[in-house]
């Protein structure tokens, strides 16, 4: 990873059309767009071809940093387990016809079992590999299985394998109650990516969901520390606007676009 790059996360623009948000994109100046697997799903039943999403991403000259997400991998076991592996071939096989290089796998939101954990995440690695693209852990602050960087990190180091990375993002650092200083005990070469949003002082921190999320540099999330704790790490590569906020869905998106890339640059600093 040679340098910071700038991506949006396709539910920033949520209402917005698939190939639509891939020229928005693009015309306001992001290198890369990440996109969700329901979303590719839906463009697919209703006719459209994963070659037509390719062609707009090279047309566009964006790069798919990740797909997002996987479900079920975790803490499951028998038949259930089974199921989850087979969707994940499914969704894997969506991602690397789009040319992702990565796919979210994120947490169940209850309580399970976490003593297999890095051996069903090196399980979901060597799944990946057969498409071509690495599943990247994912912490969320919000559930109670795996919540703080520390737990995930833990699962990555467990996976045992050479393409194991984690997922970073302020909400969940902050919503998960992991200290900043977590941050720098992951190498940043095993971070997959960095999403990027703020948090408002409208609730406690605890009380915060991802509808929450605002603009950076309108919330108090000490964005410039975790910034400079992230590039102290050696982190080079793609930070993502992802926001989940109605009131920026109701405006125009290329505004939400734009603001949005400014702001990235503002709060994560390329230099």
């Amino acid at each position: 990873m040679a340098e910071i790059r700038y991506c949006l996360n396709a539910s920033t623009i949520r209402p917005v059309p698939l190939l639509e948000k891939i020229r928005i994109a693009a015309e306001t100046g992001y290198a890369a767009i990440e996109l969700w697997s329901n979303e590719l799903g839906e463009f697919q039943e209703g006719g459209g071809a994963l070659t037509t999403v390719r062609q707009a991403l090279e047309d566009g000259g964006l790069a798919v940093p990740t797909v997002i997400a996987l479900f079920g991998w975790l803490g499951t076991e028998g038949e259930e387990h089974r199921r989850a592996l087979d969707e994940a071939k499914r969704k894997l096989e969506q991602a690397a016809a789009v040319g992702a290089e990565r796919m979210i796998a994120s947490p169940p939101r209850d309580p399970v079992d976490l003593s297999r954990a890095g051996e069903q995440y090196r399980e979901l690695l060597e799944l990946g590999e057969q498409f071509g693209v690495w599943p990247a852990m994912e912490y969320l602050g919000f559930v109670r299985s795996v919540y703080q960087i520390a737990q995930a990190w833990e699962i990555v180091q467990a996976a045992e394998h050479p393409q194991a990375t984690i997922v970073m993002d302020p909400f969940h650092i902050l919503r998960g109650g992991s200290p900043l200083e977590e941050i720098e005990q992951v190498p940043g070469e095993r971070v997959a990516i960095w999403h990027w949003n703020d948090i408002p002082d409208t609730k406690p921190v605890g009380e915060l969901t991802d509808a929450d999320r605002v603009m950076p540099g309108d919330g108090v999330a000490p964005l410039e520390e975790i910034a400079q704790r992230a590039k102290r790490t050696g982190y080079r590569g793609y930070v993502s606007l992802e926001l989940f906020n109605a009131q920026w869905w109701e405006r125009d998106p290329r505004e939400t676009a734009r603001v949005g890339l400014e702001r990235l640059r503002q709060t994560f600093p390329a230099e």
